[in-house]
């Protein structure tokens, strides 16, 4: 079969955006990369991390938004070896993944990784079902359900 082309955008199917949270979700979507990416050749795989802004009363004690941003891009560090280490074990080497963590920024946490799938122009984008508490979901609908509806010009592959 013949690799098709990058689109104007510069984007290929091989170029996958993995969102990634500390949930059995992301992590059955992480080992579901590893399984086709680690016997495909040329795949590049970036790691996505989107961390809510910190509560309200977060400062009263305080604290300063660049506490908060250390604590979750430690938290973040952590979760990234554990993916890695696990996509590593399917054959995928280090040296294609690369790993960024974001804070939402005012943002949906969907809004975040559809913003970070235009500007780094990925083929395709992948999460898990579930990502959010059923209470979460229902105030403010699932990531994957909105990604899914408005993502354009990719594909998206939700693993449950």
């Amino acid at each position: 079969m013949a690799e098709r082309a990058p689109d104007a955008a510069g984007r290929t199917w091989r170029r996958l955006l993995v969102a990634v949270n500390d949930t059995e979700t992301a992590m059955r979507a992480v080992r579901y990369v590893g399984e086709i990416a680690g016997c495909t050749a040329g795949m590049e795989v970036t790691l996505l991390h989107v961390y809510p802004e910190p509560p309200p009363d977060y400062y009263t004690a305080g604290r300063s938004l660049d506490d908060y941003r250390g604590l979750k891009e430690a938290e973040a560090r952590r979760l990234f070896q554990r993916v890695t280490d696990l996509l590593g074990a399917h054959g995928i080497p280090r040296g294609q993944v690369r790993a960024l963590a974001r804070m939402s920024d005012g943002r949906t946490i969907s809004d975040a990784i559809l913003q970070e799938l235009a500007a780094g122009g990925y083929g395709t984008v992948v999460l898990g079902k579930r990502g959010v508490s059923k209470a979460e979901e229902f105030l403010f609908g699932s990531v994957s359900t909105t990604v899914v509806r408005r993502a354009s010009g990719c594909t998206v592959w939700v693993v449950g």
